[in-house]
């Protein structure tokens, strides 16, 4: 009796883990047939039976990624069993403290998977960045779901994606997670699963910001005045950097060292005299959950990228910058002084931002 409720206890468990991963639209779901292959959308609730069904082997499901504009994952298709695309992919993503991971899909190539926290992040920001590591390996072309940024009344469900761990498929190594580097299925999927690390949005605030990258304005663009001529520059380095400087970090630090880099740019400071402010910057970060202090190689990496183009923007929004704020900053009056110019005057522009990405 006691090993039956012990079984049933993993099931619930491994239903609810599995869930969590593999979630979005709740009233609709992808499947196809095993022996011809073919897709098709089922309108029904999605609910236990139907993921155990998955799991067990009986009726393939398929997730609808996107749910208004947000997303808790996002997958991108590499269909073809060269492994270098994936490989390079993980390995861009690492990079950028993204954790990604690689389902052999169930007839060809591979799904790269990110997960991000519980409450989801926006799937435009989510697909902008997974587009522009896909760029930078030059694997344009490649497939991504969520394949849109919103569901309106032109795109009522987008497109499904199968999920991984189809039960008839895992005796045939297929639909399982492996290991990027020697593409070798992990011994225990469910083990796996659990180790998963999931992505914050802030981390993708600063990919988008460090890199340039083009979005959409949600905020009116502000014109121009006297009050903010010629921006917060003629403020010096702001008291958030001067925090940094002096006490080090312990958390973003590649992030922290682009954000001070462009603030002694912008001083006037010579990139050598930059590389080694932050060399003995880093020596006062202390890591936390025992991660290695920023080397060498990557402070000139983030500190060329600084040097190679003009940004204007001083992070203040970021994950990295906000634990340095002070609220008598100069520059935060001088990003209010824009906001009030910018509903007073400019209405409800809503042009893109044109400005090239940083790659590093």
């Amino acid at each position: 009796m006691c090993r039956s409720n012990k079984n049933e206890k993993i099931t619930v468990e491994k239903l609810s883990l599995f869930g969590s991963f593999f979630t979005g639209l709740k009233n609709v779901y992808g499947t196809y047939d095993p022996a011809s292959g073919r897709p098709s959308q089922v309108k029904a609730h999605i609910t236990e039976k139907v993921l155990l069904a998955h799991i067990t082997g009986r009726k393939p499901y398929g997730v609808y990624l996107l749910v208004k504009d947000r997303t808790r994952a996002i997958a991108v298709d590499f269909d073809t069993n060269n492994t270098l695309g994936p490989m390079d992919f993980v390995s861009k993503a690492k990079h950028y403290g993204i954790s990604s991971y690689v389902e052999r899909s169930k007839s060809k190539g591979y799904h790269v998977w990110i997960f991000f926290e519980e409450k989801g992040v926006l799937a435009l920001k989510a697909r902008l960045v997974v587009h522009h590591i896909l760029d930078e390996i030059d694997e344009h072309e490649t497939e991504v779901f969520p394949k849109q940024d919103v569901l309106n009344s032109n795109v009522r469900y987008g497109n499904f994606i199968n999920a991984p761990l189809f039960g008839a498929l895992i005796p045939r190594e297929k639909t399982v997670f492996v290991n990027p580097t020697t593409f070798e299925r992990y011994p225990n999927q469910w083990d796996f699963l659990e180790s998963v690390e999931r992505v914050g949005e802030h981390i993708l605030d600063d990919i988008i910001e460090i890199n340039n990258l083009s979005i959409p304005q949600t905020e009116p663009r502000p014109s121009k005045s006297n009050s903010a001529k010629g921006g917060p520059g003629r403020f010096g380095l702001p008291a958030c950097a001067q925090k940094m400087l002096k006490d080090g970090v312990v958390q973003f630090q590649r992030v922290s060292c682009f954000r001070l880099a462009v603030h002694l740019k912008r001083l006037g400071l010579p990139y050598d005299v930059t590389v080694a402010a932050l060399i003995t910057w880093a020596l006062k970060n202390r890591p936390e959950n025992g991660k290695e202090v920023i080397r060498e190689k990557e402070i000139r990496s983030q500190t060329s990228c600084a040097y190679e183009k003009s940004y204007a923007g001083y992070g203040c929004e970021s994950a990295a910058i906000k634990p340095f704020c002070d609220p008598s900053c100069p520059v935060k009056q001088w990003k209010k002084d824009k906001e009030t110019i910018s509903s007073g005057k400019v209405g409800n522009n809503r042009a893109k931002v044109q400005e090239k990405h940083c790659s590093n």
